[in-house]
This record gives structure tokens, sequence and C-alpha cells, in this order.
């Protein structure tokens, strides 16, 4: 591997410093890095750096403190769009941890890029960058490290329905149950019980017709481009685009995802009050392993199989 060049801005004058960052990265081209060795964190470059040459870079921690701060500054290759949360977690899915506790949306709201996605919370996106350099520990949630990307679109879609479409299926009945008889003994003291309980039956309506769609309509239809491939067939003759289907899915995902965003802020994040019984904190942690499952199932949809299916 080529040994990147090593700019020590601790030994250049302060007045110095920042414009020769800056001839440094002009004098870049696309694809190309350099390493930034300096005493402190060099987040204020980072921002400067963005406000002058748009996001057109990534900016990757290689050691951050306490005495040394060294980072890897590479130029975008022309044409390229940044990462987006979506492609991030798609390439390693521990990092989806991250995103989960700043609250960051990697699956309904995964095309947007880190920049915007801190931008519109308010976050701070050099410290974010800083965390996701570093190594990640797998959650609970995400304990068996699979190699999703490298999967064929056929084996993926397969996946999906005999791990996360029958998760589904084994769960939602027992949901419903807990939901309605939680709210019918404690509904008077917590109206908002009410609520969470109708948002209950949506997602399982939803989710009953949007995996039938996906299992008689979009799954077939991706495993016959892949076979057209596998042929050697002109795909874009035999077959209209796989788009619309696919937009029909992504948008089922956001009115689940929304729904469950509402049940987040009704329950005060799965929050138990006083007087709540085992039913009660059942419920919640039910409520709370079908959303983990659900968003892995759909981060597996629109930031992998989809990609997939629409680039063949």
């Amino acid at each position: 591997m080529q040994q990147l060049e090593k700019i020590d801005v601790t030994v250049l004058e302060p007045r110095l410093k920042h414009p020769t960052v800056f001839q440094a990265f002009d004098g870049l081209e696309g694809g190309q890095a350099f390493v930034l060795h300096n005493d402190h964190d060099p987040k204020p470059l980072y921002y400067q750096l963005l406000g002058e040459r748009g996001n057109i870079f990534s900016w990757s921690y290689l050691q951050s403190g306490p005495q040394i701060w060294e980072v890897e500054i590479r130029k975008h290759e022309a044409g390229k769009v940044p990462e987006t949360l979506g492609e991030i977690a798609a390439k390693d899915l521990a990092k989806a941890e991250i995103f989960k506790k700043y609250g960051l949306d990697f699956c309904c709201g995964g095309k947007k890029t880190l920049e915007d996605a801190c931008r519109e919370k308010g976050l701070d996106v050099v410290r974010i960058r800083e965390e996701l350099s570093k190594p990640q520990i797998q959650h609970d949630d995400y304990v068996a490290v699979l190699d999703y990307n490298n999967w064929s679109s056929t084996f993926l879609a397969d996946y999906i329905e005999n791990v996360h479409h029958v998760y589904v299926r084994n769960n939602v009945s027992g949901l419903r149950e807990l939901a309605k008889s939680v709210t019918t003994h404690h509904g008077a003291a917590h109206p908002e019980l009410n609520m969470i309980y109708e948002k209950v039956q949506e997602i399982i309506n939803e989710l009953v017709i949007h995996m039938k769609k996906e299992e008689q309509v979009l799954f077939p239809y991706i495993r016959q481009i892949e076979a057209a491939k596998g042929q050697g067939g002109d795909t874009g003759a035999c077959f209209p685009s796989v788009k619309s289907p696919i937009s029909v899915m992504e948008q089922d995902h956001e009115v689940v995802a929304t729904l469950f965003r509402d049940i987040e802020s009704l329950t005060g994040n799965y929050s138990l009050p006083a007087d709540s019984c085992n039913s009660y904190a059942l419920f919640f942690k039910k409520l709370k392993a079908f959303y983990a499952d659900l968003v892995l199932h759909i981060h597996l949809e629109n930031n992998i199989l989809f990609p997939k299916a629409i680039a063949m």
C-alpha cells in the first residue's frame, strides 16, 4: 500500500496551517488522500473545508489524542456521491449501533449522507465520524455477523422471507393480544395506550399486506431478473423497471417506521409507569424486540436487496 503524504501542521506558523492544508487538498486528484498530523483535534478545519469546498471529501480519524491527532483526508472521485447512512450500514452493520445511539435513521432515512442527517438533527458530525472510525463491538441485536453484501439477490430474498417474514408472522398474534390486554387493564389510567393499541393494529395490518406483495410480486420478479442475467439475457429488454414496485415497498417501510416512532414518543422511549404490571413490561419488551427485527429487515431491503435489483 502506498504511503500517504503526512502534513505535520505542528511545525507551521498558525497563520500558515489552514492555507497549507487547503493547498494540499486542492492539489489532490479524485481518490487521493493525505494524512493531517496535529497536536489537537482539527475539528474546526473540517467545518471550514466543508464550507469552502463542499461535501467532496472523507474525514477519517487514524489517531485521536490525547497528545497526537491524525486524520486521513481523501478527495472523492469525480462524480462519486458521498456514502449514505444506508451504504455505511450495509458495509458494516455494527456501525448501525452508532446511528441508533444518535437517532440517525439508516433504514428509511438511509439515502441521506451523514453530513446531511447530522445537520438536520444539529449533531456534531465530526464526533460521529470519529466514533465510526473506531472498531465496533457487536450489539446483541446484531450478534450474527453475516456478509449480506456478497449474497445473491435470490438468496437474500429467500433469507428475508424465511427469517424476517417468519418472525413477523410468529409474533403478530401475541403482540396484538398483549396490546389489547394491557390497554384494557391500564387504558383508563394511561390513555396513551389506546393510541398505541391503534398504531400496533395499523403496523400489523400494513406488514401483512406488505409481505404478501413482496412474496407474490416483487421477490419473484427479482429472482426472474437475476436468473435471466445469469443466463446472459438482456434484463433491460426482458423486464420493465423494477424501480416502481421497489418505490412502493419503500413507502410501506416509511409508514411502518413512522408508526413505531410515534409509539416511541407516546411511551417516552418505552419508559414504564410506576403502576405497570408484568404484562405491561412484557408488552414494551415485545414492541422493542419487534422493532429491532424490523429495523434489520428494512435495512436488508432498502440498503442491500433493492439497490442490487436496480443495478441488475
